[in-house]
């Protein structure tokens, strides 16, 4: 049947207009470094140039696709683009896009064994090539008592573990009858504030997090976390959850797994370890000096859709234990139900993580895995380490600028010693020029730089500019005698 009766693209037509998305893609890969890396549109501009209304009749693909530069372009901030130092590594990679569209292409809805096999097993062979890859515990292994899962985001990941960490500690009660407002859980102000809106979804409520104070390098103190613990349980409060984190998103602090895990352990409290972006540093042998500890851990997380060349969305989550996580989440209506499932011999996906719903996330992190290999992540990992490290090397050695926090991997927390207006010049100004993109944090209150390395093609060269820029802008400041 021909399009004029069906309006459906037909085979040939999508071939022809496919080839030439991937032609825009690869060309866009190639000049990315050369575009304004944050967007440099005003609030509204994207929407003044849509029209009000859906169009009626079909477009020509072809139209489609000159609007993406002309409209879709400019309002785009190019996480890609080799000068982009802000927040956290996005990283794309040829393989993992290929990957992406062959999930989108095969629609698969992987909610149930039975919906797709493939996507069921692979992702559960997947996740323990990387157990392996990252020499997690053994326990973490599906062919263990634990297994791995693919999740949206570490927030997911958080939420689900925080979920099984309740239900475990009040023998299921909670899912049955509501909460008791007694559950306490623990962080500290540098934990990513996933866990205070999974609190607030939990039904545990934010009330009930504590902070717990962290030492000279914005890591959790044990012995804050054992009285406080101490002082929830007089007080006639059960702890049930603490979330440690590898890595965290101000300043990349590192919380000491053996003494935290140890408390837990003690204590029979749920240990999840968020380790978003520094976990896929233990690629490397001589960077799994992050992971010590990790074997007290109930659950794990870690997103390789930040730092190992696989889109978003792909975060890595795994248990210790899946019979607890899965009796949490588990519910099977009658239009489920199938004799894969009742055997039991078969993982459903649908019971480790929020929704039904799920997409072929697997093929893409697959694919970039078999691209690579573990030597090739390792070299590039290596890499952004490396030049990370410079980059702290020049500001200590600067008299202008200063080290702001320890630099265990490829986050740089600086700030110029003028104070905190003149280092928010510097960021503003550089940004607005769009010759390169960083961000900020507060650390002791005071207003910190950061420069994350670790997108795809960032290279030295790269770094050594945004370096240069970031001296260059601050003398023309003050040698302008700017208001700092």
């Amino acid at each position: 049947m021909g399009k004029q009766s069906s309006f459906h693209m037909t085979p040939d037509e999508f071939r022809m207009y496919g080839h030439a998305l991937v032609d825009w893609i690869a060309d866009y890969q190639q000049r990315v470094a050369t575009l304004p890396v944050l967007s440099q549109v005003q609030p509204g501009e994207i929407r003044a140039m849509l029209p009000p209304h859906p169009p009626t009749h079909g477009e020509p693909f072809a139209d489609i696709l000159a609007d993406i530069d002309r409209v879709i372009l400019p309002g785009v901030t190019h996480w890609q683009s080799p000068n982009f130092f802000a927040y956290f590594p996005a990283n794309v990679s040829g393989p993992s896009i290929l990957g992406e569209l062959l999930s989108a292409g095969l629609g698969v809805q992987g909610m149930l064994w039975i919906t797709s096999p493939a996507c069921t097993e692979l992702e559960t062979h997947t996740l323990d090539w990387l157990v392996e890859m990252l020499a997690l515990p053994e326990k973490f292994k599906s062919t263990s008592t634990g297994g791995g899962v693919i999740q949206d985001s570490a927030s997911s990941a958080t939420l689900t573990a925080l979920l099984a960490a309740r239900e475990r500690a009040t023998n299921f009660a909670i899912n049955r009858a509501g909460g008791t407002g007694k559950l306490v859980a623990y962080a500290t102000s540098q934990t990513h504030s996933s866990l205070e809106k999974a609190m607030m979804i939990a039904g545990l409520g934010r009330d009930n997090l504590r902070l717990i104070d962290v030492d000279e390098t914005y890591a959790m103190r044990a012995d804050a976390l054992a009285d406080q613990i101490a002082r929830d349980r007089a007080a006639g409060l059960t702890p049930i959850f603490v979330c440690a984190s590898v890595g965290t998103t101000s300043s990349n602090a590192i919380d000491p797994l053996p003494a935290i895990g140890a408390i837990c352990q003690s204590e029979q409290i749920w240990l999840h370890v968020d380790a978003a972006m520094a976990g896929t540093a233990a690629l490397c042998p001589e960077f799994r000096w992050i992971h010590a500890g990790l074997e007290y851990a109930d659950s794990y997380c870690f997103n390789p859709h930040k730092w190992m060349f696989t889109n978003f969305d792909c975060d890595a989550f795994f248990v210790a234990d899946r019979t607890a996580l899965i009796n949490t989440l588990s519910i099977l209506p009658e239009y489920l139900r199938n004799e894969a499932t009742k055997s039991g011999a078969v993982i459903d996906y649908r019971d480790w993580q929020i929704p039904l719903g799920r997409r072929f996330r697997a093929l893409k992190l697959w694919f970039v895995i078999r691209h690579y290999g573990v030597e090739g992540l390792q070299f590039h990992v290596r890499q952004h380490v490396q030049m990370a490290q410079q980059f702290a090397e020049w500001v200590r050695a600067s008299d202008a600028f200063e080290l702001a926090a320890p630099v265990p991997l490829n986050l740089v927390c600086f700030r110029h010693k003028g104070g905190d207006a003149i280092n928010q010049r510097i960021m503003e100004r550089i940004n607005r020029s769009g010759d390169l993109f960083f961000t900020h944090t507060k650390l002791d209150g005071k207003l910190t730089l950061r420069m994350s390395i670790g997108q795809t093609h960032t290279q030295l060269e790269h770094v050594q500019r945004a370096w240069a820029r970031i001296q260059a802008e601050a003398q023309a400041i003050q040698g302008r005698d700017e208001v700092i």
